[in-house]
């Protein structure tokens, strides 16, 4: 009876104690654990991330990520805390888009004391199966977790799996070590424990190398950046002597070469008809991934030009993939190795992953390669060169429009006035503005409009940006002009070092400058009239002052850097401003850009226009 009346989970329980001291494993951080976390982290784009795993009473936490205090600090959660404890308990995955509607955890105080609303965590076993805890992601916000993100963690927890079982072989074997009857078990743990620790090593790289190409290549700005990119990107997985892209042209490859790399053989080999005897041409003629596996295949195969080529490269195995496009097959991407490789399953599913991301950033660096002249024509007939300044730093910057309007009505102007007085700092005039619509009709009325504000603003001393606008309002409703936008026209009047500058300011309808000043605090310049447009009229402007004391930044932006259709904008100005409250004090080029690179995701709809004063 009492045998009966004994409950299962203490001998469980007394397990995973046992194992978890093998593995040294307790209430205290790990390097190792502390890694996984982090991948998980960066792989599925969340705040918290963690390795639970159960012990007496609690869940420890040796590897945590994004924790408030003092959960942070203990590195342990008690039980009403921990989701983790119903993946012990069933051996299952639990992936929630909301805890907050699963009858479980809708009451856990972990959802006020964590931040925990969306949940996804994988399972972590010994190699008896024994459920030692789990690998988790947790959200703030509600969320869907995808079957490539459950994919991503469901492959790391099988390699945080493999480093605990690694770790526990490890102590079993020392625990034996000196018993002559246990000398054979422990070259066979020692021998899974390579093994082990091989597959978990090799997890994680290739984890790692679809991490970084979908964040590296996600960045390029060319076929020849792409190109520059991708031996790094690759040596990670098998360890290539060489990686070469060709792209597609007519009835040809076109080999892109590195462009670092002037004296490569690749300069001499440009162009390579679609019909040629290569691997990489067979690769696109029969639309599917080659191998060769050394040179005799190579002599075999190929043709005499192929095989001076890879010679010359110093190439013994090569495997060719094809570029698959969103339309059509984009070109072909070749691996080479020195010595002859082979290439495992595993090594061949993560290079055709990886491919599939140089694809989508080939088509992309082919768009951008095929619009990037004009659009620099253009863009340089719109932007004004900033002017120099000793008593301010002003810096933009200007970025496209994610979709295929790339030239839009944005645009900013910065142009010193008359000086008062012989020696005197001139005034400074900055305008930031946006014309409706995304063609050229945009970017020409865009230009008169600049135009006319500089004229109407300098025909009318002492520069009130009120009374320019005012000027412009009348001109518009007269001229035959389809203007219709938003803009803030302001004056930058310097002062002696050491004193406050004045900033006067008039708004037609724009988002509201940001000022941050030197105690990082950021005030949002709310004051605003209506926006400009032709059919408006009798439109009274007015205008507002403010003292910039030294040290402080003003920010100027167009409505594409905070409008998304999935985000609320009054999310999106508090996050700009607390960027500009973190990092105000850098260059203002680099803060231009953190805040551009930041604010980017999803790419915008729109163009983007930051314009950035400092009083220094």
């Amino acid at each position: 009876m009492a045998q009966q009346d004994r409950d299962p989970r203490a001998g469980a329980d007394t397990a995973r104690w046992r194992v978890l001291r093998l593995a040294g494993l307790s209430a205290a951080p790990d390097p190792g654990m502390d890694r996984f976390a982090r991948l998980v982290a960066r792989l599925l784009h969340v705040p918290v991330a963690f390795v639970s795993l159960a012990e007496d009473g609690r869940q420890i936490l040796p590897g945590m990520i994004g924790l408030p205090e003092p959960w942070a600090g203990r590195r342990a959660l008690p039980l009403s805390h921990s989701p983790c404890r119903h993946v012990v308990a069933s051996g299952e995955p639990l992936v929630l888009a909301d805890v907050r509607a699963d009858d479980r955890l809708r009451t856990s105080p972990a959802i006020a004391d964590l931040g925990l609303v969306a949940y996804a965590s994988m399972p972590l076993t010994d190699g008896e199966g024994l459920v030692l805890g789990s690998l988790c992601a947790l959200n703030h916000e509600p969320r869907t977790w995808d079957d490539d993100e459950l994919a991503d963690l469901k492959d790391l927890a099988a390699a945080c799996s493999a480093e605990l079982c690694l770790r526990i072989l490890s102590a079993q074997r020392s625990a034996q070590k000196g018993l002559e009857t246990a000398r054979a078990s422990a070259e066979r743990a020692r021998s899974e424990a390579e093994r082990l620790e091989h597959e978990a090593q090799t997890g994680l790289d290739h984890a790692e190398l679809l991490l970084k190409a979908s964040e590296e290549l996600a960045q390029t700005s060319g076929v020849e950046d792409v190109r520059r990119r991708l031996h790094d990107l690759l040596v990670g997985v098998g360890k290539p002597s060489y990686v070469g892209l060709l792209v597609v042209g007519k009835n040809e490859l076109r080999r892109i070469p590195d462009p670092d790399n002037a004296n490569s053989v690749e300069h001499e080999n440009i162009t390579l008809p679609t019909g040629a005897a290569f691997p990489s041409a067979r690769a696109l003629q029969e639309r599917r991934t080659v191998f060769v596996p050394d040179r005799e295949a190579l002599v075999n195969e190929y043709s005499p030009e192929a095989v001076r080529f890879f010679d010359r490269l110093g190439l013994t195995t090569v495997m060719c993939l094809p570029l698959w496009g969103s339309r059509s097959l984009l070109g072909v991407l070749a691996i080479g190795w020195a010595k002859r490789h082979e290439v495992s399953i595993t090594e061949r599913a993560t290079l055709t992953a990886a491919s599939g991301y140089i694809a989508q950033a080939v088509e992309r660096a082919q768009y951008l390669d095929e619009r990037i002249s004009v659009a620099r024509q253009l863009q340089e007939a719109m932007l004004t060169d900033l002017p120099l300044a000793n008593s301010i730093d002003i810096s933009a910057l200007y970025q496209p429009a994610a979709d295929d309007h790339m030239i839009g009505g944005d645009w900013y102007d910065a142009y010193h006035l008359p000086p008062t007085s012989p020696g005197a700092d001139p005034a400074l005039m900055i305008t930031v503005g946006d014309i409706t619509g995304h063609d050229m009709h945009a970017a020409t009325v865009m230009g008169q409009i600049r135009s006319m504000l500089r004229q109407a603003t300098l025909d009318h001393p002492p520069y009130s940006p009120a009374t320019a606008l005012t000027a412009l309002d009348a001109a518009c409703t007269v001229l035959p002009i389809d203007a219709g936008g938003t803009l803030v026209h302001a004056r930058l009047d310097p002062a002696p070092p050491g004193t406050p500058s004045t900033l006067t300011w008039s708004n037609a309808g724009h988002p509201p400058p940001l000022l941050r000043t030197p105690d990082a605090r950021v005030t949002l310049l709310e004051e605003h009239d209506s926006l400009l447009h032709q059919a408006l009229e009798n439109v009274s402007r007015s205008e507002h002052r403010r003292e910039l004391p030294p040290g402080s930044t003003l920010l100027l932006y167009t409505d594409g850097l905070i409008e998304r259709r999935d985000r609320d904008i009054d999310a999106t100005i508090p996050q700009l401003a607390g960027l500009l409250a973190r990092h105000g004090t850098g260059p203002l080029s680099e803060l231009l850009r953190r805040i551009g690179n930041r604010m980017a995701d999803p790419p915008p709809e729109d163009d983007v226009v930051l314009l950035a004063l400092r009083v220094p």
